[in-house]
């Protein structure tokens, strides 16, 4: 049942003020469900191995793993402490890896090798094959990686013949009973002379999306010859950094080379090249306004004035050297001079797993936080909130814990820490170094196995947790119960400073009861009612609703 906006605006603003009918009214747009949402039921707690029932359904658990997860085997294995079953689910392991191997499943034979020698048997890693020759393998033909350096062209201009137009025909579809011809135009560009070329995975979504079983069909147009269509292939695609990788058989008249962030600084010169509405061949100029705006969840990007229009995405944000800094994939319209572009370095971590095809898959660890400083030096990752029966809440972390280290890489703030795990696939075991409550004395090590990162991480946590403690992430507060009759009835036992509710006015001891609580179709936003006599609005009581999204940077 979908929510009348206008019949419910006056009843909402008489309920809960303009603020709560705005916000109510905005998710009404948005197809907030109608229905509350009952509260999630008690989280998975930590296991007592020491106990024979309990340790021999963990044994039955790990054995069921081997066929569909052996890296998870033996990193639960590794947790329940035998020795005896953690070297033969090893063993298990290692013929896994011989097998993908055999297989040319490269991806997951990395990883699987990777696991095997941080769980400390490189050994075995090694009966299956040198990690030398298997990384040679990994890397082997991956397009824009490998390639010789192609020579700086004499004009900015040139570099036009090195990007396409990407045409994606999604066939006639049918409106008010008239039908039309239904199409999405981006940008493109060749980083290897085989025909690969780099775009953005929004302007092939259609394609990818299982709803339309491939009925799309891609095609680009030259720079040099707009009106011929070529057929192409889309090879892998990441949806979360907007990136897709396409291949044609066209003659290519220009690879590009990729760059480095190294190379890029607020104030540097830019150019982009593509096709805004259409228009084939356009070169737009502009500098880098900031390297750092986080609109990914995952990683930040970089903010340019180039001006940027629809038809842009995917094209080349190039240096004065003609090299590749940037994939363009956004520009908010009505703001001219407010526009983004993806970092190069994300494409290149991308490049051998879109390489081998289908969909990026992104690693997470179950957990929500924030950069750790002393002052104003940052210096590990901070974990605010753990989810129950995660990767953490397994290998024995708590929230308050902090990380220094993973695989073996420092890590002193989110973003690097979100660096390193992007270098990784789910299914996959890393090395983990944290600051038990924070302490330098109490520093300790730890294995963490990587699950895939749901696509709207603050939904599993309240589906997975209790309020008390999943508000932490999703509000910023920690609440403690404070009925024994009325579930729903808390106070207040912490706030993050510069959260959703200290921006609210929330505050330690602060009565509150939990009302409605609403999510949208997709699950990617939430709404919660709020009664509250709030300290710092004089006792006075108060009703408000609160939204927040359920993916951002702060999750993984």
């Amino acid at each position: 049942m979908k929510l009348n906006e206008k019949k419910l605006r006056p009843f909402v603003s008489a309920f809960c003020g303009s603020f709560f009918a705005a916000i109510f009214c905005f998710f009404c747009a948005a197809s907030l469900s109608c229905e509350s949402q009952k509260f999630p039921s008690a989280p998975e707690v930590q296991l007592d191995y020491s106990k024979k029932d309990i340790h021999d359904a963990e044994v039955k658990r790990i054995y069921a793993l081997y066929q569909k997860s052996p890296v998870e085997a033996l990193w639960r294995a590794g947790i329940l402490g035998d020795e005896d079953l953690l070297d033969q689910t090893a063993a298990f392991v290692r013929d896994a890896l011989a097998a993908r191997i055999e297989q040319g499943d490269l991806v997951e034979a990395w990883a699987i090798y990777n696991s095997l020698e941080t769980a400390g048997y490189g050994a075995l890693a090694k009966e299956s094959s040198p990690k030398e020759k298997l990384r040679a393998l990994y890397y082997d033909d991956v397009p824009g990686l490998l390639g010789p350096i192609q020579p700086r062209l004499e004009n900015i201009s040139d570099y036009i013949q090195g990007t396409v137009t990407v045409w994606v025909d999604l066939g006639v579809k049918i409106s008010n009973g008239m039908g039309y011809a239904a199409r999405v135009i981006g940008s493109g560009f060749f980083i290897d002379p085989r025909g690969y070329i780099v775009t953005n995975h929004h302007v092939i979504e259609e394609v990818v999306h299982p709803k339309n079983q491939g009925y799309g069909k891609v095609y680009i147009k030259m720079a040099e010859d707009s009106d011929q269509r070529i057929p192409a292939k889309v090879v892998g695609y990441d949806s979360v950094h907007d990136l897709a990788l396409l291949k044609t058989e066209a003659k290519v008249p220009y690879v590009f080379n990729l760059g480095s962030k190294s190379q890029l600084s607020v104030g540097s010169v830019i150019y982009a090249i593509g096709s805004p509405l259409g228009l084939e061949r356009t070169l737009t100029s502009g500098v880098v306004s900031s390297a750092d705006r986080k609109l990914f969840t995952t990683g930040s990007v970089v903010q340019i004035d180039a001006a940027i229009n629809s038809g842009n995405s995917g094209g080349p944000c190039i240096d004065k050297n003609g090299v590749v800094q940037g994939i363009v994939f956004a520009g908010i319209a009505s703001y001219q001079g407010l526009n983004f572009a993806i970092p190069i370095e994300y494409l290149k971590q991308d490049l051998p797993i879109l390489y081998r095809g289908g969909e990026r898959k992104f690693p997470w660890i179950g957990a929500y936080g924030k950069t750790a400083r002393a002052g104003r030096v940052p210096y590990g990752l901070e974990t605010l909130y753990i989810k129950p029966g995660s990767a953490m809440d397994r290998a024995g972390m708590k929230a308050g814990d902090i990380i220094v280290s993973l695989d073996g890489k420092k890590v002193t703030s989110l973003e690097n820490a979100q660096d390193i795990l992007r270098d990784h696939v789910p299914g996959s075991i890393i090395a983990c170094s944290y600051l038990k409550d924070g302490s330098y004395e109490a520093q300790r090590d730890c294995l963490l196995y990587l699950t895939e990162r749901p696509k709207n991480p603050g939904y599993e946590v309240y589906q997975g947790d209790t309020i008390q403690h999943s508000f932490v992430a999703l509000f910023g507060m920690e609440l403690t119960p404070s009925s024994t009759e009325n579930s729903r009835v808390y106070t207040v036992k912490h706030v993050i400073p510069g959260s959703a509710a200290d921006e609210n006015g929330f505050s330690e001891n602060d009565p509150i009861m939990v009302g409605r609580v609403q999510f949208n179709d997709d699950k990617s936003a939430m709404l919660v009612a709020f009664s509250t006599k709030n300290r710092r609005k004089g006792y006075l009581d108060i009703s408000i609703a609160m939204q927040t999204m359920l993916d951002s940077p702060y999750y993984f």
